[in-house]
């Protein structure tokens, strides 16, 4: 039987610290570039037993979607966008001291960032080729795993990142038990997520079993059934749809709000363009229409929970 982990926060670097590492022994990390598979994670798996996360990555590798459909595309440069979202975390939750995990960190831009805060920062994908580019870009200790099968210890970490990644796991549901499984009694779990009132769809349609990239507009305002035929390959969330992902934990939401886009691309074609999209959306966020924005903003905690460090 597995032994629960010290929820109670201990400085960095401290000896005890380094005993009670939130990874549970046994599984891989990715040390070097390497073709490996961990069979084995802490925690209770969700519905389907411990086989779970060895059946999501079984499932990942006889996907022959591209990549950007599968997966989305993860932030492969660190930009005015990223660093935003970042700031609007920490608005929330201090990342100093605290053992942070990207949940679908991609090529790790975010754990790097997270470290640079003072986080004692870890990150976990399903791509193995994403965790190798991760760690030539120096994102150390990268972890293969699915999001229904975190392979940390029960209350092992005091924050965990998802974003945009919810809408791609196989079960949300269950991979926010989990979430809320690895997090310390007082810890915030933090999660962007695409909003169905946003005017485009930004992971692209699958049309008579063709892929189309782009954002592609109104797919998200037509009824849930077509919109999703469409693309089947990514969620995306109401309001109203968070009652239901949750179901299966204790989290609840202290903070729910709404981020318009970086810009970044269009500002670096078209500067003046940028700017001004960048000043009419981001003042959008504290109105109304806030509610048409790229992507909500969750900031949970477990129920009754206090002393978090979140704001509401």
């Amino acid at each position: 039987m597995r032994k629960r982990a010290d929820a109670s926060r201990l400085e960095p670097g401290s000896s005890e610290r380094e005993e009670q590492r939130p990874v549970d022994a046994g599984v891989a990390r990715l040390d070097r570039p390497r073709t490996r598979r961990y069979d084995r994670c802490s925690g209770p798996p969700a519905s389907g037993g411990a086989t779970i996360a060895q059946t999501a990555l079984n499932h990942h590798a006889a996907d022959e979607r591209s990549d950007a459909e599968r997966l989305g595309n993860p932030s492969f440069v660190w930009r005015s966008g990223q660093q935003r979202r970042l700031a609007i975390i920490e608005r929330h939750v201090s990342l100093r001291g605290r053992r942070v995990l990207d949940l679908g960190c991609g090529v790790g831009e975010y754990v790097r960032a997270f470290a640079r805060q003072g986080a004692e920062a870890y990150g976990c994908d399903i791509e193995l080729s994403r965790l190798v580019d991760a760690r030539k870009r120096g994102t150390g200790g990268g972890l293969r795993a699915a999001g229904e099968a975190l392979p940390f210890r029960p209350g092992s970490l005091d924050v965990i990142v998802l974003n945009e990644v919810i809408e791609h796991v196989d079960d949300d549901r269950a991979t926010m038990a989990q979430v809320a499984e690895a997090l310390a009694p007082d810890g915030v779990a933090i999660m962007y997520a695409p909003n169905r009132l946003y005017p485009f769809e930004t992971h692209g349609v699958r049309v008579r079993g063709r892929y189309i990239f782009g954002n592609i507009p109104f797919v998200n305002w037509l009824p849930r059934k077509l919109r999703d035929r469409l693309v089947p390959h990514a969620r995306v969330y109401g309001a109203g749809d968070w009652q239901r992902v949750l179901s299966k934990s204790d989290l609840e939401i202290v903070h729910h709000s709404y981020v318009y886009p970086g810009f970044d691309n269009i500002e670096a074609r078209l500067p003046r363009l940028g700017k001004l999209l960048k000043a009419v959306c981001y003042r959008a966020e504290q109105t109304p229409l806030r509610r048409f924005g790229l992507s909500h903003f969750l900031v949970l905690r477990h129920a009754g929970a206090r002393g978090t460090g979140a704001t509401a």
